[in-house]
This record gives C-alpha cells, structure tokens and sequence, in this order.
C-alpha cells in the first residue's frame, strides 16, 4: 500500500472550519469523513488516517488517548503539549492507550499532523475514560517518543546542498519504531529504511519537494505512507532539495 498527498491540493480543497481552528483530511477517512451508516475499517488491519489540525491562538485540547499509535508532527506555530514545549518541526509518538496532553496553542497558533496506521474513532478524553485507559495498558504499556523541533532547512540551505544526509532522531527500537531526517540536494534520491520492520512508514516533506518514483513532486507538508508489505521508498527530491522525515510505526499482532 502506497499513497501520497499533496498539501497544495488537500489543503485548497478539503480544509474545513471547525471550532477553534482547521481540520484537513490528507490519507484515508476518520471519523469526521466517514460517511454515515459506513462499516469502519477493522482494527486490527493495516489503515493509514492523516490529517492536519490547525488550532487557533491560545487553544486547548483536553488530556486524552486513542486505541490506535500515533504520531504528532508540529508543522507550524507552537505552544505546550503536556510538560513538552512545542514548535517546528516537532515529532511526538505515543502508542495506543497512552494519555497525553493537553495540548495548548501558543499566542500564534498551533498546527500539526496526526498520523496513524490503523483506525480509530477518536479522542477518549480524561479522567470520563480512565477505566478504558487502564484496561488498554494492563495489555500494552505505556510508551512516548519525542524529537525536535527540526526546523526546515531554508531555501538557500537547500540550494546549498551537494550530498545527502540521514540522521536517526527517533532511535529505532526492537519492534521497528523509528524516525530519521534526510536532507537531500536538487535531483538526488534517498531509500528509506525497510517498511517491513515496522508497520509502516509516514514521509513528510519538511521543506523544498519531492516525489515518489512514478508520482508527482509534492509541496512541502504533503505526505507519502509506505505500507509494511511495500519495498524500501526512495524519494527524489525536487530542483530546489528536499527536507524529509520518515517515522515509522511498530511491529503489532493484526490478528
């Protein structure tokens, strides 16, 4: 499974107000687009579901936790979430049944994809669901990754590039978590980490553009996922370099 989104295009056509901010689908449905009546996909099958949250000045969102892992990426603005602060480009992992929070936008915002590799019906708020929250973790403990911010390179930093670089952000764990950075000069192309040791790959283009072999050159802030059954993604970057970051999910039993 492989599939790409590109910012540009999602977010001029499929950005909606919400109450205190913006919400765009990029991959798959949640449970904001599924329509009504609609059987969700299974839990315990391969999904990815990606969105951007934009949030409004001095915003808050409740202490909460999802039956499905995560990844936060910031990708704009900044503020706290939980004891962490917060800005760009900063990467927050939690596997399921793992409360964070809450998250508070700073006086200019705050905007960030959620990306998840299976479904999930959505936000489980505390102290209402701590009964649910302590029976998922007498089976999964609790776990939280962070890295950043990683600011973008700028355009001249880009230009400036003559090689590629890979930096592992996230250390790779035993069940296949991982996040690394490439920076990458006009034309060049990186392969990424093999998707089978992990379940799945999310890829964004921090900064400049890139494509995927046979796609289009996405903007920056568009996203590719690379599916656990696929081979190793090599990105290519555009004339200006590209800035990416690949986070991949852990290894769980879909059975």
């Amino acid at each position: 499974m492989l599939a790409t989104a590109d910012a540009a295009v999602q977010l001029a056509t499929r950005r909606k107000r919400t109450g205190n901010g913006w919400n765009t689908p990029f991959i798959g449905k949640n449970r904001n687009t599924i329509a009504a009546g609609e059987a969700p996909p299974p839990l315990n099958e391969i999904y990815p579901m990606a969105f951007l949250v934009e949030k409004d000045a001095g915003a808050v969102v409740k202490p909460h936790f999802h039956v499905a892992d995560q990844y936060q990426v910031v990708i704009q603005g900044g503020g706290s979430l939980g004891k962490h602060e917060i800005g760009t480009v900063a990467v927050h992992y939690t596997d399921a049944y793992s409360a964070y929070g809450p998250i508070v936008a700073n006086d200019r915002g705050v905007s960030w994809f959620t990306l998840r590799n299976t479904w999930d019906f959505g936000a489980l708020y505390m102290p209402e669901h701590r009964a649910t929250l302590r029976e998922g973790r007498a089976k999964m403990p609790h776990r939280e990754a962070t890295c950043g911010p990683l600011p973008p390179l700028s355009v001249g930093e880009l230009a400036a590039l003559k090689t590629s670089t890979a930096e592992m952000v996230i250390e790779e764990t035993a069940d296949g978590l991982g996040t690394w950075r490439y920076t990458v000069p006009a034309g060049g192309a990186v392969s990424g980490p093999a998707p089978a040791n992990g379940g799945g790959q999310y890829w964004l283009v921090s900064g400049g553009s890139a494509c995927v072999a046979g796609g289009e050159l996405l903007s920056p802030q568009s996203l590719v996922f690379v599916g656990p059954d696929e081979a190793s993604a090599v990105l290519t970057a555009g004339p200006g370099g590209a800035d990416l970051i690949c986070m991949q999910f852990p290894k769980r039993a879909r059975d």
